[in-house]
Parts: C-alpha cells; sequence; structure tokens
C-alpha cells in the first residue's frame, strides 16, 4: 500500500482522470492480490507495470469518446493536497500543471506510457518492452519520440503562495464583475482561456485567445447575467496552479486554474463538466469552509 500514491500518479498522467486513476490502483492491487507472489522480484515495478497496462487498456476504450468530445478537453481538475500523487525525483515527477498533462495527452498512448515509466518512474525499457510488447530498441526510439514532442517552452513558473492568491482573487473579482480594463491588466497579451463543459454544460466551443477577446468574454457574460457573484468554494492550487473552486448559479461546482508566466495569467483553465468535478466535490466535503 505504500506503492498506492505512485500507482495513482502514473495512471493519472495516463489517463487524466483521477477517479480512473483511483479504480487502476485498486484494480492493480487486486491482481497483486491473486498473483503467485513469490514469483514477483521486484514488486513496484511490477505493480507499476500492472497499472500501465490498466491505463493503456483504458486509453483504447475510451479512444472513440473521446474523438466525440464536445469543445476543448481538458484533465480532470486536482485540488493541492499534502500527499502529493507520487514522489519520484525526476524534473516532471511533481508536475501536475494543466499545460503540462495537456502536452501528455497529445502524445500517444505508448509514447506516454514509455516516457511515463521510464523518465518519471525509472522503470527499464526491458520492462516497458515486455509490457508493450517491443524491443527495447523500440522502447528508447518512443522515449526519445516523446522526448522531442515535450521539449517545448513551458510556462510554469515557482509562484510564491502570497502572489498566488493576489492573482487568483484579483481575477476572480475582475471575471465576476466583468471590468474589462482590470482584466486586461492581469492578462498576458497572448494569453489562451480553455473552458471545458463536456456538452453537459454551457462552455466556449474552442479556446479563446488573446487578452482583448477574453477581457470581452467575461464582461459579455456579465452583460448578459450568465456570469456574476456566486459562492467561493476553495482558493488554493488546482493542479499546482493558482485558482480557485466555485458554485455557479446552476448550484454545481466549477473550477478555474491560472496558468502565469512574468506575473501575468498566461492560461485559464476551466472546467464545468459535472463528470470530471466529484473527486473536487469529495476532497471540499473534508475542509474547512472558505471563510467570507
Amino acid at each position: 500500500m505504500a506503492l498506492r500514491s505512485e500507482l495513482v500518479g502514473l495512471a493519472y498522467r495516463m489517463t487524466g482522470s483521477h477517479a480512473t486513476a483511483e479504480d487502476i490502483a485498486q484494480e492493480a492491487f487486486l491482481r497483486w492480490n491473486a498473483a503467485e507472489r513469490s514469483t514477483i522480484a521486484a514488486p513496484r515495478a511490477w505493480l507499476l507495470t500492472v497499472a500501465a497496462r490498466l491505463s493503456l487498456d483504458h486509453l483504447r476504450s475510451a479512444r472513440h469518446r473521446r474523438e466525440r468530445y464536445v469543445g476543448p478537453w481538458l484533465p480532470e481538475p486536482l485540488l493541492e493536497s499534502e500527499t502529493p500523487p507520487q514522489q519520484a525525483a525526476h524534473e516532471h515527477a511533481q508536475d501536475l500543471s494543466v499545460a503540462f498533462l495537456l502536452t501528455l495527452q497529445r502524445l500517444s498512448p505508448s509514447e506516454r506510457a514509455v516516457f511515463i515509466l521510464h523518465d518519471l518512474f525509472e522503470t527499464p525499457f526491458a520492462d516497458i518492452a515486455a509490457l508493450l510488447g517491443r524491443s527495447e530498441a523500440a522502447c528508447r526510439k518512443l522515449a526519445t519520440r516523446a522526448r522531442t514532442h515535450l521539449e517545448v517552452p513551458r510556462l510554469r513558473q515557482a509562484v510564491p503562495e502570497a502572489e498566488a492568491q493576489r492573482v487568483a482573487t484579483a481575477f476572480l473579482a475582475a471575471s465576476r464583475q466583468g471590468d474589462e480594463t482590470r482584466l486586461r491588466a492581469l492578462l498576458a497579451h497572448d494569453v489562451v482561456l480553455h473552458t471545458d463543459g463536456g456538452g453537459l454544460r454551457n462552455a466556449a466551443l474552442n479556446p479563446i485567445l488573446g487578452a482583448d477577446r477574453v477581457a470581452r468574454f467575461f464582461g459579455g457574460l456579465v452583460r448578459k447575467g450568465v456570469l456574476g457573484l456566486t459562492p467561493l468554494l476553495h482558493l488554493g492550487r488546482i493542479n499546482g496552479l493558482p485558482g480557485f473552486v466555485t458554485q455557479e448559479a446552476d448550484g454545481l461546482p466549477q473550477t478555474t486554474a491560472l496558468e502565469l508566466q512574468d506575473g501575468c495569467i498566461a492560461a485559464i483553465y476551466i472546467v464545468r463538466n459535472p463528470d470530471k468535478l466529484g473527486g473536487v466535490l469529495n476532497g471540499l466535503a473534508s475542509r474547512a469552509p472558505v471563510p467570507d
């Protein structure tokens, strides 16, 4: 059970769903209990391989659903926890930012499996080759290809907690008041807004680019009465990013995560799809309410 957080971390990075990752970790332990453990020389490697295989099976079954997804797809939001999903020492090991998870999702399932297992969890190529049914040389090529795809400028910067809360609070107030001038002052010129409603709640069907367009978008929502002051359920990190959770007019929660660069908001990730917010609600239920 000491390895559970690693299994959840691997599966979350593979699938983008924390609920699915929890299920995969549980299934891995069920298979562990049914296995002839005296023949397993390295339990950690065995469990990680099983979790990776289950993740690959899930991705194959989910491919058609992903192709039919309405609007931008974002990973399931994860509230910051005192216990991170896994403790590997690689520089990406603690990186659960939405931008990095989206980059992982653009890799093929095999590339993703090789990169996560080898580079994040230090699994030998021999074990990965057995999992994928490929040669070690082929797996090394997949790893190289994955690293090439991931070699893009990364927006994430270390943001002190006080600054994170200041920006998140200022953005919440400006967006809910429709104050386009204040919004432009907070946003980077080339900011990108992603909204994920999954076809179940209203959301922009395409990313919105540029400070002017994003500011006008929020201003328009307020003028139409769609957006306004709503209860704040959580102010803190979401996938390691400054953000907040609000209860919207329809009674459902919404998460907003902000990627910062040079003191400005470079990307906004809003998740409204209720199918992705169960974990957030469970997490909030165990926390103290946000003070007024």
